[in-house]
């Protein structure tokens, strides 16, 4: 008996998290950190809705932390099994679990001194530096279309470019159940074409069920090619304001997307010379993994490297590593571009460039990544014009911006066109979306049933299915 169920990225975009069972064998693809409200998600991430402990095998997508923020959790609760991932994914979770748990760390340092004077109880982090690293160990790594065996022949697993980061992969699964073959595909997160960096997506066959990504199931991306008018008109007219652009990115690929767009712009006179900050540590520890994976580039960036360009790297970068040096920042009095983290602005250095500038109407924050219900950045793309850092309201007089050509997800025409060819050969039973809203989970399934594919849910939070 096969039986699938949905503990994550359930009508949701975070917490990516979906568990597959042969009788008494349990496999998990993804474990990541559900983000959000500090407390719901707090809970959440602690408390896994299975005994970590039954769970045989884990097999990692990527290494955004909303997909493997919570390995660490898992392996303290009594996990055992391996973790399954792309050579890529496992050079950034090396990085990237590791500041989870310091970021975590010291964004509870600042709360709790102030929840200790409130006399309220302190809150703790979900694993520490020491336990991110020790679940490191768990790691195995495998080559894109690599068939390797999870458990004794019955169930075998390979990966297929997704396309939506360094190293990001979809997943087959082939399981043996009475003699019956049941192939199983999940996205992950799939990405789009002709995106910067790096390789395209591939494309699903011949599988009978299929767990799909629908971030943007009701919404299309114009080229990404738009974004560069738009970003150059922001920066020259912050620029002429005496402001700073403040853009929170992600540190995996949206960081680097960035720095190819702003190398490009400088090289092009688009954009007036002025420093960019790229105000995360591991930012630049991530930028040189990038360069260590050419299997994941796309042409274009095999041809910059073929004629030793570093498309990464600008004349007026500067990197910060210190508390101090990310301090300094405040005090600079020029026009600049700081880039920080995270992307969502919940947690790490961008809440503190966003406490010291939001308030000057000479500055701009750039909004260059989807941004989940609950977060901060959530709120300044809906326009609320006090939101609260740390815990204290703060006005928002610096003007805020909204680029969405940049995502790294597909969009609502690449997802159709993505599950026709999944369905093509006839053999898909049923398609189960995860990891978006509801409403445009809705739009997708309306469009999807228009080209006759009607075989769709967006499954609930513990939902489960026999397959």
């Amino acid at each position: 008996m096969v039986k699938i169920k949905f503990y994550g990225a359930a009508r949701q975009v975070t917490g990516s998290m979906h568990l597959i069972e042969k009788n008494d064998f349990k496999l998990l693809l993804d474990c990541g950190m559900q983000q959000g409200k500090r407390k719901e998600s707090f809970e959440r991430n602690r408390n896994f809705p299975f005994s970590p402990s039954e769970v045989n095998s884990i097999i990692l997508s990527h290494a955004h932390i909303d997909h493997s923020g919570n390995i660490p959790t898992i392996i303290a609760k009594g996990y055992k099994g391996p973790v399954f991932c792309t050579h890529a994914t496992k050079d950034l979770c090396d990085l990237m679990l590791p500041d989870s748990a310091y970021v975590q760390m010291k964004d509870l340092e600042y709360v709790n001194k102030k929840r200790a004077k409130q006399g309220k109880n302190l809150f703790e982090p979900l694993y520490t530096i020491e336990q991110a690293q020790e679940s490191l160990k768990k790691f195995e790594s495998k080559n894109i279309g690599e068939y390797f065996n999870i458990n004794k022949e019955e169930i075998l697993a390979y990966f297929l470019n997704a396309g939506h980061i360094l190293g990001s992969a979809m997943v087959i699964l082939k399981i043996i159940d009475n003699g019956r073959e049941i192939k199983i595909g999940f996205t992950g997160d799939l990405g789009r074409k002709q995106l910067p960096i790096i390789i395209d997506p591939d494309n699903m066959y011949n599988i009978d069920y299929l767990i799909c990504e629908s971030t943007y199931g009701g919404r299309d991306h114009k080229p990404i090619e738009t974004a560069l008018d738009k970003i150059s008109f922001i920066i020259n007219d912050t620029y002429s304001k005496g402001g700073k652009i403040i853009i929170p990115v992600f540190t995996v690929e949206r960081a680097q997307e960035i720095l190819y767009i702003l190398n490009k712009l400088f090289i092009n006179r688009k954009i007036p010379a002025m420093l960019v900050f790229v105000d995360s540590p591991l930012a630049k520890s991530i930028t040189e993994v990038f360069m260590k994976h050419s299997e994941c580039f796309d042409p274009e960036m095999l041809e910059l490297m073929a004629n030793n360009k570093n498309p990464f790297y600008l004349e007026l970068l500067k990197f910060t590593e210190s508390v101090q040096e990310s301090k300094a920042i405040n005090d600079y009095d020029k026009p600049c571009v700081i880039l920080s983290a995270t992307g969502m602005c919940e947690a790490g250095r961008i809440l503190h460039h966003l406490k010291n500038n939001i308030e000057d109407s000479r500055n701009t924050i750039l909004i260059v990544g989807y941004q989940a219900k609950e977060t901060l950045g959530r709120r300044l793309v809906d326009g609320e014009k006090e939101v609260k850092i740390f815990g204290e309201l703060y006005k928002v007089n610096a003007s805020v911006f909204v680029i969405n050509e940049f995502s790294g997800h597909a969009g609502s025409k690449d997802l159709v066109a993505f599950i026709k060819k999944a369905k093509k050969d006839g053999r898909l039973k049923k398609i189960f979306l995860v990891h978006g809203e509801p409403e445009q989970q809705q739009i997708l399934i309306e469009r999807l049933n228009k080209e006759n594919i009607n075989n769709v849910i967006a499954p609930e939070t513990g939902y489960e299915e026999e397959l």
